[in-house]
This record gives structure tokens, sequence and C-alpha cells, in this order.
């Protein structure tokens, strides 16, 4: 099969002109759902009933209630004998889909034949109130049964009918008429939901040492090393240098822990005997509820822990009561770091784990997830495709899922949401899905909700209190090659509260002063960050309807580490893009030194002779260069916001064999076992080499991003800087500036401190094109 010709514009970024926030003729309503499109619905809340009447031989009453619109029809659940029933359940109907002039609330009793009639409700549509928050809900009024023939009966029903928008409270948790049907058991699956990241710790265990140890061979110097385990994590300590009863280790062991701490720590002392046999000396459980935390890197006191001897007898595992063995530990939570469980180049949140080193907030994020246009179809029902589509937001500790629209390539969700932000530098990543649990969770064989595609938003490329509306392309890799699932509209206002605070912060670290002063190992922070990841997966995975694993590991991104030839290429093209300026530059100056043309070659003769006369005009001149750069390329700047770009990315260029090893598993099962070995090596090398490689793209991306408008803020600080600059250094001798910098170059250790300067922070702060790739 030919493969179809690449069109660059089917995967764009398009501005949209939603009608965002508007009301019916005109009117005028405060409502926080502003960045989204109304949409109408009918809602009618079924509160109780009572003195309903028998029907039943037996004289009792088994009453529900039926709610029809047209063709649409809902209930509530049913009650045993009670004649005096409480639902209290709302029902939403989409007006845009009501076909019928009047809503119908049937009261009627549940029997084995056919339900009797009790009695019904009516309202025109034309005379229901409406509500638009923040308006009080309507009170709930009693309405008398009747007859078919409009005939007065026994019984009366408390009911409230409005007409209401989706930002209504009665919203997240009515039943609702696309819905209508999906089983009772799938109806949890379909919600919205925000959800709230599990807190994680750093535990850091430092074994120091153990005395007065009892091996169970006597006869032979102990290999001693601590096996400490909590939760699935397990690491060990390196056997001790000092074959010893009383074995010395000073080593830390790190791992990552979430409230509320559900686990404990086990940690054991174990004797290698023999390669692959270790016997189990002695062992201490330490719960992390008594566990001290700190803020700081303040030292704080060790202790010592009682090693438990376990015997077996009778096949039942004891402790043994006189045991004098002891190790020496120093545990404790870390509140200084933040815990990365996101990649570090789109990271949502930065602050560290302890709330009380939390910062003011510096603004709100608010998102609208408006629409999806042209979504494929993911699977198949009845002989026919079907895509059942929900959207995830991830920002921060707060994830945010909307509801399912059934059966649709072009659902509407229009549902608005709010973060709050505490440092620009950050990235907002939207998924959408298709949902393959509507059936309930025990109907669903083990299915997967399939992946449609994702958006990253980074915030320091928004202008603030400026509402972007787009259309982001859906863009996934298969084992095929590149291929759009579909669009996803998007609203997206980023509003800040304090500029100078906002500023401030592009001179701070990135991350929290512990990774600095303290920092971990890159294998550290690989093992942790996959640690956490397996957390929050978990964790979300229970809540009510669960946020399932393969969602959250797509949205956190956890393999993005993996080797990929494409992936390497792209990163090598990105340093080639970096340094072609430099290239163009060399080019030049090699044609001035050349004569290729006589004038420019004079014109920057007597431009070196100038600065060799007056030296002092150098810096300020360059300055003064870089800020009316600035200044000209601010009519250039970009508009709109970045997105997912098959072109940087070599997505469309991939060879497929290229793209086979991509997808292929690690290990790999392509081939036979030394084979597997060879290529599990080399992949693992390549891996990191495309780290480094990519590290160095991004440095590069964000010297270009100085000037290019892409954070709108850093460039004006930029530029502002290079301004101020060029004043200053035209007005002070060239000699004193000269002088100054080489004293702060050389200056004295005690003036120095471990945490970068300003102007490397300003740098990492800076945007790169990370958010672009695939």
């Amino acid at each position: 099969m030919m493969q179809r010709p690449f069109r660059p514009e089917e995967y764009s970024l398009k501005e949209t002109t939603p009608h965002l926030g508007g009301t019916a003729m005109g009117d005028k309503h405060t409502t926080t759902y502003d960045l989204v499109e109304q949409m109408q619905y009918l809602y009618v809340r079924v509160v109780k009933a009572k003195e309903l009447p028998s029907k039943d031989i037996t004289g009792s009453c088994d009453p529900y209630v039926e709610v029809k619109l047209g063709n649409y029809k809902g209930t509530t659940r049913h009650f045993e004998k009670k004649s005096n029933p409480e639902w209290n359940q709302v029902f939403a109907f989409s007006k845009e889909r009501i076909q019928a002039s009047v809503v119908e609330i049937i009261v009627k009793d549940k029997d084995f034949v056919k339900d009797d009639y009790i009695g019904r409700v009516l309202f025109d549509l034309n005379e229901v109130p409406k509500r638009v928050p923040p308006d009080s809900p309507l009170a709930p009024q009693w309405y008398r049964l009747e007859e078919r023939n409009g005939h007065k009966v026994k019984g009366e029903l408390m009911l409230a009918v409005w007409m209401g928008t989706q930002a209504d409270e009665a919203f997240p948790e009515a039943w609702h008429s696309d819905a209508a049907s999906i089983p009772g058991d799938g109806l949890a699956s379909i919600r919205s939901k925000v959800y709230l990241t599990p807190k994680l710790w750093y535990l850091r265990v430092n074994v120091i040492e153990a005395q007065d140890l009892i091996p169970n061979d006597k006869t032979r110097f102990p290999e001693v090393y601590v096996k400490a385990m909590l939760g699935n994590q397990a690491l060990r300590t390196r056997v001790s240098p000092s074959r010893t009863l009383n074995p010395m280790w000073n080593e830390d062991l790190m791992f990552v822990a979430a409230e509320p701490f559900e686990e404990h720590l086990i940690l054991s002392v174990e004797d290698r005997i023999a390669p692959g046999k270790d016997d189990v000396i002695g062992r201490t459980v330490i719960s992390l509820q008594h566990v001290p935390r700190r803020m700081d890197y303040k030292m704080l006191n060790s202790q010592w822990y009682n090693l438990e001897k376990h015997i077996i007898v009778d096949g039942e595992q004891k402790k043994e009561t006189k045991f004098s063995s002891r190790i020496h530990l120093r545990v404790c939570l870390e509140g200084g770091y933040h815990v990365l469980d996101e990649s570090t180049h789109y990271s949502s949140d930065l602050r560290p784990t302890a709330k009380q080193l939390w910062k003011q907030n510096i603004g709100v994020l608010e998102l609208g997830i408006l629409t999806a246009q042209g979504l494929l179809p993911m699977k198949t029902k009845d002989g026919r495709g079907t895509t059942d589509p929900y959207c995830v937001a991830k920002y921060g500790q707060k994830w945010v899922r909307t509801r399912t629209i059934i059966d649709s390539f072009t659902p509407k969700w229009n549902e608005q949401y709010t973060w709050e932000v505490h440092d620009p530098c950050t990235v907002i990543t939207i998924g959408v899905f298709d949902n393959c649990h509507l059936n309930g969770g025990e109907k669903a064989n083990g299915a997967r909700d399939t992946r449609i595609g994702k958006v990253r938003i980074r915030l320091s490329t928004l202008e603030t209190d400026r509402v972007y509306t787009h259309s982001y392309p859906l863009i996934v890799l298969t084992p095929g090659g590149v291929k759009k699932m579909g669009e996803v509209q998007l609203a997206v206002r980023f509003t800040c509260s304090s500029l100078v605070n906002m500023m401030h912060l592009y001179s701070q670290p990135l991350l929290p002063k512990m990774h600095y002063i303290h920092p971990l190992s890159v294998i550290q922070v690989d093992n942790l960050r996959r640690q956490a990841t397996n957390i929050v997966s978990t964790r979300l995975s229970r809540a009510e309807p669960p946020l399932r694993k393969e969602i959250v590991e797509y949205m956190l991104d956890v393999d993005s580490h993996m080797w990929s030839m494409r992936k390497s290429k792209a990163n090598f093209f990105r340093i080639m893009g970096v340094l072609s300026p430099l290239i163009a530059v060399a080019r030049w100056f090699d044609q001035i030194c050349h004569w290729r043309n006589p004038l420019t070659t004079i014109l920057i003769h007597i431009l070196f002779v100038i600065l060799v006369l007056y030296p002092e005009l150098i810096l300020p001149t360059i300055f003064l260069y870089l800020f009316l750069i600035g200044v000209w390329y601010y009519r250039w700047r970009p508009r709109q916001p970045p997105h997912m770009d098959t072109r940087l990315s070599h997505a469309e260029t991939a060879h497929p064999d290229e793209l086979d090893e991509e997808f292929d598993t690690f290990p790999t099962c392509r081939a036979p076992d030394i084979v597997r070995m060879r290529y599990d090596r080399l992949r693992s090398v390549a891996g990191r080499i495309q780290t480094v490689v990519g590290d160095l793209a991004t440095q590069g991306e964000r010297l270009q991003s100085l000037l290019s408008w892409r954070d709108p803020r850093a460039t004006a600080l930029f530029v502002t800087f290079c301004f101020i600059a060029a004043i200053v250094l035209y007005v002070t001798p060239f000699r004193v500036v000269v002088f100054l910098a080489g004293l702060y170059t050389l200056r004295h250790p005690r003036f120095r401190h471990r945490m970068p300067s300003v102007p490397l922070n300003f740098f990492r702060r800076l945007p790169a094109r990370t958010d672009s790739m695939l």
C-alpha cells in the first residue's frame, strides 16, 4: 500500500473563534464558565414522594420514577415496600437533542410481570424556568400526581425542573440522556472527575553500622549487607568491607513514599553465604508515621534499632526474644526536595514536598476543553467503527478528567478547569483517550483505554490575560508511521496576579535548593522517578472512576528515556539548527577575509580600527545591537502556543525498521539470546547518548529563545537588561568594567555560594523546543 503524501497543513495549529461564555438573547450573566461554549440542559431533580398508593395484591408499593422526554427515558432506583421513598437524583437532557415539548415524570410500582402505573407530573418546556449560576439552586416543590386523563390521584412527588448549563452544580453527578444506553455499572466510568496526586516524599535511609551480629554460621567471617524494602521498592547496600560482627557501611538508600503512609520500612541484615544464597541475620520494621521530617540540610540525630531474629518453628515464623544485635540508622523524610514524577523537560510542578516551603502563587491557569473534530474510529461495535472519547488534563498535583461522550467523532465537552500557578516555567499536558470500559469493569476483560493524542502547552510561552483559542492536532506515532487522530479545540488563559513576583522567579533556581546543596545522582533520579510514577499510577487507578495506569504513564511520558533512532536524528538536527547561525557567521567572516565583497570588507576594516582605538564601545555596541534585534523581532514574535511538530520530531521521515525498533519491547524479543544481550546493551548506551544530545540541543535553543519572544516575559527582561546595560556601559569607562569583572571572576571562595547564579537561573527557565517533540 502506497504511503499517503505528507501534508504539513494537516499537522498545523489552527486558530478558532468559538462563542465563549455566550448566553441567549444577549443576556449578561456572571459565570465562571467563560472559556467554554454554553450548552443548555433540561434538569429534572426527583427528590422524594409521599403517600403513594399500593398497587400490589399484597398491599405494598415498590416505587420508582421514570423521566421521559421524547425518545429519552431515565429511571431512578426502586425501593421495596416503601410508600414515602427518597431518591434525590438528577436527570439532564441536552437541549439541542430535545424534540418534545413536554417532559413527563411518571411514578410506577415495580412488579414481576408488568410495572403498575401510579401517577405522573407533566411540565411544558416553554414554561420551565432558567437558572444560571451563581443563582441559588431552584427549590423543589410538591406536585400532586395525576392520571393519564388529568384527574388527580393519591400521592405527591417533590420535584425541581429548570433549564441550565454545564456550569450547574448538578451537572457532574447527573444522569445524562447521552449515556442512556450505558448500563448502571458503567456509568461511573463516564463521569467527569478531579483527582489529586498523592503527596510524595523522598525517604532517606542512612545505614551507618551494626553491632553484635550473630551469624548462623559461626565458622566463617560474615559478608554482611543491608537490604531495605518499602512496598515494592527494594534496595541494598554494598557488602561491608569490614568482615566482622560489627560491620560499617555509612551508605544512603533513597525511596519514594506517599501519604497516607500505608507501607512500613523493612530492613534486614543478611549474610552472603554463597552466590545466590543469603542468610537473614536480623530484621527490623520502622513505621513511617514516626519518622522525622526535615526541611533543610541540617543533620538529624541517628538512632539505634534492635534487630529481631526470625526462626521457623513447626512451619510458623516466630521472633526470637533473646537477641542483642542492633543497627545504627539515620532515617528521615526529605521535605526540601521536589519528587520528580514527570520528565524534567515538561514538569508541571517544581515545588518542594513540604508545604511550609511553598511560596505564594503567582497566577491562575484556566483551561476550557471545548470540542474535538475528525476523530478516527478506535474500536468496532455492532459491525461499525465507534469512539467514546474523553479528555485528561494534568498540571501540578491536580488531574482532571472530562465526561465521556458516547459514540461520537465530534464530541462536545465544554468543561472548564482552573489551577493555581506557582511557576510560569511549567507545562500543562492534555490527553484525549477512548473509553473501553463502558460495560463496567467486570465485562471489560482487561481492556485498555486507547490513546488518541496529547498536547503540551508551556505557560511561559503564553501572554498573560490573553485567551488562546486554537485547534490542536492529535498526533500519535504508531509502528506504521505518524498518524493524525483528529483535532482537539482548547481555550487557555494564564492570569498573573503579581507581575513583579513572576519576573522575580526568573532569577530563582528552577528546583528547590536541596537539589543543589545535596544533589541526587542521575541514576538515583531515574530510579526514583520510576518509583514515583508507579505509586501515582497505582493510587489513581484505585479512584472511582479510575484513572488507569496506561493513561497516567502516557501523560507522564514514562518511556521517554528509551532509545529511538528517530529521536536521536531529531536531536542531532536540533543541534545543527542551533549551530547553523554560527556556521553562517563563520562563512560570512570567511567571505570578508577573502574580499568577496570589497565594499563590505572595507567597512569591516574601518569598524575594526574604530573598536581598536575605542575599545570601550565594544560591549555597549553589542548590547545595543542585541536590544535592537530583540525590538525588531518583536514584530514577528510567536502569536500561537507551541504544539507537536512532526517535522521537528522526524516522525514523517522515519524508516519502518526504525519505528519497529522504537516500539520494540525492552528487553528485545526480536533475536536470539546473544543478539538480544548485545542489542539491549547498545540501546541502553545509545539512550544515554540521546539524552545528552537532547540536553545540548535544549541549551542552544534556550539561547535562541532570548530574542525570539517565545517566552514574552523572558525576552522582555533580557531586552530591558540589554538596554540598561548599554546605557550603563556607555557612561562607564571600559577599563573599570574589565577591572570589576576580573575581580568578580577571581573572587575569594568565601564570597561564593553553592546556589546557581542569577544569569544561570534565568537561562534554565528559558523555553526550548522539547515541548514540540513527539
